[in-house]
């Protein structure tokens, strides 16, 4: 006797369920965590004026990434800040009028540290570590230089609406910082040219593999000098904000260059390039900036907090090359 055999239906492939970044899950963690140390966090007060903190390095972060992903560090956005701020204190001289074109001043200068930093790590093959650790450096000593180490004058209003000024009144959230808004303008746009544009595609093959890029036909050096121009741009950006509500200080940016690495590495970035995503960048800094304000909260001193991001840091970097062992590379 023979059996008909009966047809086999192919296997439907299955639907693999969407991967969601970790930092979502810790951030989320630690909000409750804050609440609970804090119950007014939930009120829109608590958790704006989180957010308006947070603005400044998750700008920063954002514009850090494209540099990383291409394979690269840029330490100058620290001293870029302070140079921004101190900067902006001396050539507004208390006038209100002449805000916007410190503003322009200052995105000018951004623009011209971000192209020397490219051109260097690029045309003279400096690595991005040491060529940006100069331009820190020097901008420290400009900023020093330009205020003779004590800013003279305060910044207008008209220069610190951007950090400082609130929206009120409004229904349902009450009060919604200016800062915000510039983040998260700031954010569409560092997100849009980064997933939504062929220069985020060239950005990621060359961190990946620059060598292969290159033989692609993939211009590397221009890439990646706009990468260094855009991650200049956003700390002028950050620089602006803190000049809001930090007020003038030579040291108004001392760490942020570290903090902004912290936060990508948070957000899943790979140190050695090639993989980074600009929300979960923001997502770092905001996980970053819950932890500091979860120590504040426990009474635990600064240097912890110094601990914590050099702990990440080491981390970020021993998971960075077990992967890369992993895969061979």
């Amino acid at each position: 006797m023979s059996e008909n055999a009966l047809p086999h239906e192919p296997a439907r492939p299955r639907r693999a369920l969407p991967q969601i970044n970790p930092v979502y899950f810790v951030l989320a963690a630690l909000i409750v965590a804050i609440i609970v140390q804090n119950p007014a966090f939930v009120e829109p007060t608590g958790y704006m004026n989180f957010l308006k903190r947070a603005a400044p390095l998750a700008i920063l972060a954002a514009g850090q990434l494209y540099v990383i992903v291409s394979g690269g560090f840029d330490l100058s956005v620290g001293s870029l800040i302070t140079l921004v701020v101190v900067g902006s204190s001396m050539l507004t001289n208390n006038d209100p009028n002449a805000t916007w074109w410190v503003i322009a001043v200052m995105f000018g200068i951004g623009l011209g540290v971000g192209l020397i930093n490219g051109l260097v790590v690029c045309y003279l093959k400096v690595p991005s570590l040491i060529a940006t650790l100069g331009m820190m450096i020097t901008l420290n000593g400009l900023a020093l230089m330009w205020s003779g180490g004590a800013p003279r004058g305060y910044l207008p209003d008209s220069f610190r609406f951007f950090g400082r000024f609130n929206f009120t009144d409004l229904p349902v959230i009450r009060i919604l910082p200016v800062a915000i808004i510039v983040l998260v303008v700031a954010g569409f746009v560092l997100y849009w040219f980064m997933h939504r544009t062929n220069f985020g595609r060239l950005l990621h093959a060359i961190g990946d593999n620059p060598r292969a890029a290159r033989l692609a036909g993939v211009p590397v050096n221009r890439v990646r000098i706009s990468a260094f121009v855009v991650s200049s741009l956003s700390a002028v950006v950050a620089g602006i904000l803190l000049g809001g509500f930090a007020g003038v200080s030579t040291d108004v940016g001392l760490g942020y260059e570290l903090q902004a690495i912290t936060a990508t590495v948070l957000g899943g970035a790979q140190l050695l390039g090639g993989r980074g995503s600009v929300p979960a960048a923001i997502a770092g800094a905001l996980t970053l900036m819950a932890i500091f304000t979860l120590l504040n909260f426990l009474g635990l001193p600064q240097p912890v907090r110094q601990v914590v991001q050099g702990l990440i840091l080491i981390l970020a970097v021993a998971a960075t090359v077990y992967r890369q062992r992993r895969a061979g590379r």
